[in-house]
């Protein structure tokens, strides 16, 4: 905190006055990057969507595209995350941020009734959180070399194939 309030050209006590903790520091950071990278407005195609399949496949874009920006800071929690109760704490936020588009994209298909019977709206949240998981990103973008537009195109594929009824 002290090379924060130094870099900011504030003092520590100044500093620990709108953050208390070194985690209410980090979770608001992490929010205000959203914030600059305009998290809202790329959302806005799949708050918009006139069908749960294309609200699905307007979240997958959004989060597919943003991954490579915050790809390094997200790297740095899960590597600090075991050991680290504010890093802990930055990553379960930012994780709760993503369920509950993830629950958004489920409950819109529940509701067009093209979930598949076999998933509630719960166990198909798990799947498509799992899905489109800064973990899995890295495997295929990082590990395997797959370009980004095959790992959304192909997200988007297996997301359908478990998810959406077949017409």
């Amino acid at each position: 905190m002290s090379d924060i309030a130094k870099a900011a050209g504030v003092s520590r006590q100044a500093l620990y006055l709108h953050f208390p903790t070194r985690a209410e520091l980090l979770v608001e950071t992490t929010r205000y990057l959203d914030v600059i990278k305009n998290v809202g407005a790329r959302l806005i195609p799949s708050r918009t969507a006139a069908s749960g399949v294309a609200r699905l496949d307007a979240f997958i874009e959004a989060w597919g595209g943003y991954i490579p920006e915050i790809y390094a800071g997200a790297k740095t929690l899960l590597a600090l995350q075991d050991t680290d109760e504010a890093a802990a704490l930055v990553w379960a936020d930012r994780m709760r941020a993503l369920r509950e588009g993830c629950v958004a994209a489920v409950e819109a298909l529940d509701q067009d009734g093209v979930l598949t019977t076999e998933h509630t709206v719960e166990t198909a949240t798990d799947i498509l959180y799992t899905l489109i998981s800064v973990r899995t990103w890295e495997t295929l973008t990082r590990d395997r070399g797959w370009s980004q537009q095959r790992y959304i195109d192909t997200t988007k594929q297996l997301a359908h194939k478990i998810l959406v009824v077949s017409a």
